[in-house]
């Protein structure tokens, strides 16, 4: 088993609560109240070592919250390096309303970072020993478009694989200057980067490997919700359908689907099982509502009702 590191650099303390309605202007009270480490890199961290991996979290944390999310790490046990900023560490809220069975998700967008704190943060990556490193998440306000791309070149520099997993300009930065391992888009992200409105799995496989053969990624795992995933190698694209379940929640879905496939190919398993269990622990994660992610029991039950795929 390869170890992995991961970096978040916009991370949450994330807040879970059940109230029986949302009112307006109204004190509501809350029960069933939990607090977790969160935030993309940190995440997928949690999953990972769950599954038996070496994970290793980097991590932004400051102001009168840092503490607080230093020591929720502490509880999971996480083999982490703190990076000190002088901004406070955002605070995220998900509430169940009882009675209509929806998940209500608050989220702030993060302290700004200064140019000292994120090039200092460059400089803790480029002392990293692992043989992947994990990018996954928003930017903070005041770092740069390219960040994740001065950090996939410090990796590249000493051979050590790069996942992505983000959004808006930080993704299309690190896939336009390639050399990635694995990228995780949405639907939604994948149509940005491709510049148009991709529909059917055909054309939504078509486009995620048109990415590949261009060099930006070895593979491409596009996850649509409830209409399932598309893996895309060189060789072309493959498709698993949603799992039939009932959602609980959408809290860490797509980092579970990351740590889950990562660690698998970490473990030697082919890329189409990789997919498939990274598949299975995306659904274990909205079995239950709030921020508890994928456990291995859930995801090798899921993984039963996953469809096979040959050559995996």
């Amino acid at each position: 088993m390869k170890s992995i590191a991961t970096l978040t650099m916009n991370p949450t303390i994330d807040v879970s609560y059940d109230v029986a309605q949302m009112r307006h202007t109204h004190k509501i009270r809350t029960d069933n109240e939990w607090y977790a480490p969160g935030g993309g890199g940190i995440n997928v961290a949690r999953v990972f070592t769950r599954l038996g991996g070496q994970a290793r979290c980097y991590y932004l944390s400051g102001g009168p919250t840092g503490p607080a999310l230093d020591g929720l790490i502490a509880e999971q046990a996480l083999d982490s390096v703190r990076i000190p900023i002088a901004g406070p560490t955002r605070i995220a809220s998900a509430v169940l309303e009882h009675a209509t069975g929806k998940e209500y998700r608050f989220t702030p967008g993060g302290p700004r970072i200064s140019e000292t704190e994120w090039r200092h943060c460059l400089d803790v990556l480029a002392e990293a020993d692992c043989a992947t490193m994990v990018l996954s998440g928003s930017l903070p306000p005041g770092v740069p478009d390219d960040f994740y791309v001065r950090v996939a070149r410090l990796m590249a520099d000493r051979g050590i694989d790069v996942v992505l997993d983000s959004s808006g300009a930080a993704l299309k930065a690190g896939v336009e200057a390639g050399g990635l391992l694995l990228i995780k888009p949405s639907l939604g992200e994948l149509r940005t980067l491709v510049g148009r409105a991709v529909q059917s799995v055909d054309d939504i496989g078509e486009a995620a490997v048109a990415i590949v053969r261009a060099g930006k990624a070895r593979l491409v795992a596009v996850t649509m919700g409830h209409e399932g995933a598309v893996l895309a190698r060189a060789s072309g694209h493959a498709f698993l359908p949603a799992l039939r379940i009932e959602a609980a929640s959408a809290v860490g879905a797509g980092d579970s689907f990351v740590a889950a496939m990562v660690h698998a190919l970490s473990s030697g398993k082919g890329e189409l099982e990789a997919f498939r269990i990274g598949m299975a622990a995306g659904s274990a994660a909205v079995l239950r509502a709030g921020t508890g992610l994928a456990h291995p029991a859930d995801i090798e039950r899921m993984l039963q009702m996953v469809e096979p795929l040959a050559n995996g």
